[in-house]
């Protein structure tokens, strides 16, 4: 009998306009099953200021979201050091490249998709997303941000919702950060 694997998830970010936003759906997959549907796969970290999004592994991921906000503690907040030092350390050791989860995490002036690869990938256009519905979210995010004067909350939740109708592992519960003006 193969083993039943929790599936899917959408994770999308876009910096605009001295802004940065995240979002992500809530829907839990076993199999063919949807186990939940209010998931909150989207959160603010150290002091507020960081903002992180995971897919993958619940508990892998949110172990990852421990070791970045012990990361940032130790480099007083610099995402960037953070982040390659979670790389490194999730590349290289033992118990932790076993995780399977991707992470995306922005600060106000930064926005990096993390994986156990050790990839450390800032986007060239200001929007990355990760998971199952990451192509569908990530291709309206970046034509609306080129075609419109949309705000970027706007722009996310339109995206995200085009994500949902199209990725049977992506639903219409979704949750929104934002950090800046």
């Amino acid at each position: 009998m193969s083993e039943q694997v929790f599936h899917g998830t959408t994770i999308l970010a876009l910096r605009r306009n001295n802004r940065v936003v995240v979002a992500g759906d809530g829907q839990v997959t076993l199999g063919s099953i949807v186990t939940k549907h209010r998931a909150r796969k989207v959160r603010r970290i150290y002091h507020d200021k960081i903002i992180v999004g995971f897919a993958g592994a619940t508990a892998d991921a949110l172990t990852l979201s421990e070791k970045l906000e012990t990361r940032l503690e130790q480099y007083n907040g610099n995402l960037t050091r953070a982040c390659v030092e979670l790389a490194r350390e999730w590349r290289t050791d033992k118990y932790l490249r076993r995780l399977e989860a991707m992470m995306i995490a922005a600060d106000e002036k930064n926005t990096y998709l993390l994986s156990g690869n050790g990839d450390v990938i800032e986007p060239d256009d200001g929007v990355i997303s990760i998971g199952s519905g990451s192509t569908a979210a990530q291709s309206a995010a970046v034509a609306l941000a080129e075609n419109t004067r949309m705000e970027p909350v706007e722009i996310i939740k339109k995206a995200m919702k085009i994500a949902a109708d199209l990725c049977v592992y992506t639903n219409h519960e979704i949750t929104v950060e934002e950090i800046g003006e």
